[in-house]
């Protein structure tokens, strides 16, 4: 049952969203970083409102790294979580200089040693250098539970699920596809009839 549905699943997925993309405006891996750091409890419209006038300022680590904190802290105050915020991105700015020659880590582990960068964050960066990882999101976590591929019970949980469920070579694709069909269609709010993939399990 679960494999039929899988396949119904992809197959709507694949026909609404061939070719997904990130919906974050990023210039370069280090950019795409923070602006995933600032999307933690914000929408990506409004972090891409904020981003261009953060990256005029800085887009590289050694630049961002000669910004006070306060000035970054007062740019992306309408992201929420400026104070913890504004210290990760100097701080993994610094950091990167140190210790990576001002180049973004290129494994999951080291991503995640950065400040500010939790799993989700470290994922989906790994996920755009091809490293085999499954970002789960708010609306990824929410449609797993409601088409009863996970108990929905952690993000934990749910990422190993579908981790599970999916072809490892489809993680990529199947993420974005997942986040925009929740945003699209299958709200928090509740679907009312507009979700294909809900009618059809």
């Amino acid at each position: 049952m679960v494999t039929t549905n899988i396949a119904i699943i992809e197959a709507i997925l694949d026909r609404l969203y061939p070719n997904p993309e990130v919906s974050l405006k990023y210039e370069s891996l280090y950019t795409l970083l923070l602006a995933v750091l600032l999307s933690a409890r914000c929408t990506d419209k409004r972090v891409n409102e904020v981003t261009p006038r953060l990256f005029a300022l800085a887009k590289t680590p050694a630049a961002m790294a000669a910004i006070p904190v306060e000035e970054i802290r007062a740019i992306i105050r309408p992201c929420g979580l400026s104070n913890s915020k504004a210290k990760a991105i100097s701080g993994l700015s610094k950091i990167l200089c140190e210790r990576y020659s001002g180049e973004v880590p290129q494994t999951l582990e080291e991503l995640e040693t950065l400040p500010g960068v939790g799993h989700k964050t470290a994922s989906v960066v790994a996920s755009q250098l091809g490293i085999d990882a499954f970002p789960v999101d708010t609306h990824i976590h929410r449609l797993a539970k409601r088409w009863k591929l996970s108990s929905g019970r952690s993000v934990v949980q749910t990422e190993r699920d579908l981790k599970r469920l999916f072809p490892k070579d489809r993680w990529h694709i199947r993420h974005l596809q997942m986040i925009h069909y929740g945003r699209e269609y299958c709200t928090a709010r509740g679907c009312k009839g507009s979700c294909e993939i809900c009618k059809a399990l």
